[in-house]
């Protein structure tokens, strides 16, 4: 997927939907194999370069919950996930 279709799917997404996005950490320098981190949480925004997400705590509570901007050309997939039932 190119960066403008992934930039077109993004603008696509409403404001405060909870979503996952999987980004690439490039290669593993041991083994070759490709990286990836993965982000919970609610859009707060977007623009051309990056897709802004109010990243849900962990549920154990050891990470609070934080705000995080990413780089579109770092993402690999993303898609629509639940509220959480607490």
């Amino acid at each position: 997927m190119s960066i403008e279709q992934r930039s077109a799917g993004i603008a696509r997404i409403p404001i405060g939907a909870r979503i996952v996005v999987r980004t690439s950490l490039g290669p593993d320098p041991l083994d070759g194999r490709e990286r990836y981190r993965d982000f919970v949480g609610h859009v707060t925004g977007h623009d051309d370069a990056t897709l802004h997400l109010l990243r849900d705590e962990s549920a154990n509570g050891r990470r609070p919950a934080q705000l995080v901007d990413i780089r579109i050309s770092d993402i690999v997939r993303f898609k629509p996930v639940p509220e959480r039932l607490f």
